[in-house]
């Protein structure tokens, strides 16, 4: 492994919180503050038997990742930067533990759900047992996260994957993952779905991808359609008038900023045919950085930043 880099998506682990609805014009609004419910082991059952009703109705999930840096590099000839990025994942998500998932639940023109519409997920991470890039907790640390609490109170990553398995989330056609810059964060989560290491080649990863999550939409990769739009998520957002709930650097604000952007994303630049034509214009399944969608142009890996991207974190 190489030198640890600094990792650009960090997280936190806070109370329980809820934050007045930006008035973004033009959006659907809820009529009550949005609830970010935070998840532990002692309410996980609870609150995934909640997801399991709600997803029915609000099928448009957005998903955001905290992880612990980037802690090795891969060793080789790659011809192509696309292949180096892939191996680049593979080695650190196969070592690392994810440390937080952040899920909103809409529906299809972007209305919350009365009552909690985002979950963030504490998994069990240990300072003294597991890897990680020491800058990279250190700014964890400073974002609030208490990595005693995950210690104690953090969720078991394959018993999670047993009832995400279970929960109507994965490997139907119905729901809507939402993300942005996101190859990392569904590197940690078909590593806690499968309970085994990524495949060694980018071509099955796609393949496994799309078996869990047939629907998937990344925003980055939406945005490389648009002529003069770019940068990571929270320059996006504040370009659209976007407003942040809740605290920045947590995977449930984030996981949120990203369902409120991409539905006044597509508002403004996809006007003909919304969310319902996103397959049609070849949106469906595809990446940023991944498979066929090679980096461009001068520091391109690094578009997940910003404070949102989740793949950011490793893609830069």
């Amino acid at each position: 492994g190489g030198a640890a880099l600094p990792a650009v998506r960090v997280g936190g682990a806070g109370p329980e919180a809820a934050a007045p609805a930006a008035a973004t014009m033009g959006m659907p609004q809820p009529s009550s503050p949005v609830q970010i419910r935070d998840v532990w082991a002692d309410n996980l059952y609870e609150e995934m038997a909640n997801i399991r009703e709600l997803v029915v109705r609000y099928p448009y999930v957005a998903m955001d990742t905290e992880f612990p840096g980037v802690v090795c590099k891969p060793v080789g000839d790659y011809q192509q930067m696309n292949d180096f990025q892939y191996q680049l994942l593979r080695c650190n998500c196969d070592l690392l533990r994810i440390i937080q998932l952040g899920l909103t639940f809409t529906d299809a023109s972007g209305n919350f759900p009365p009552g909690c519409a985002v979950w963030q997920f504490n998994f069990r991470f240990s300072l003294t047992d597991d890897m990680y890039a020491e800058d990279s907790i250190e700014l964890l640390q400073r974002s609030g996260i208490d990595f005693r609490k995950h210690e104690l109170r953090g969720i078991d990553v394959f018993e999670f994957g047993e009832l995400m398995m279970t929960s109507g989330l994965v490997l139907v056609d119905d729901v809507h993952w939402i993300t942005f810059h996101s190859s990392f964060d569904y590197g940690y989560l078909l590593r806690v779905l499968t309970n085994s290491e990524l495949p060694q080649e980018e071509q099955q990863f796609v393949e496994l991808l799309r078996t869990y999550f047939p629907f998937i939409v990344d925003v980055k990769h939406m945005m490389s359609s648009c002529d003069g739009v770019h940068g990571g998520l929270s320059a996006l957002a504040d370009r659209l008038q976007v407003q942040r709930i809740g605290p920045m650097h947590q995977a449930g604000s984030d996981s949120l900023l990203t369902s409120m952007t991409f539905f006044r994303f597509v508002q403004q630049y996809f006007q003909d045919g919304g969310v319902e034509s996103l397959e049609e214009r070849g949106f469906r399944g595809e990446l940023y950085g991944i498979g066929n969608n090679k980096y461009k142009g001068r520091g391109a890996g690094g578009g997940g930043g910003g404070g949102g991207g989740g793949g950011g974190g490793g893609g830069g």
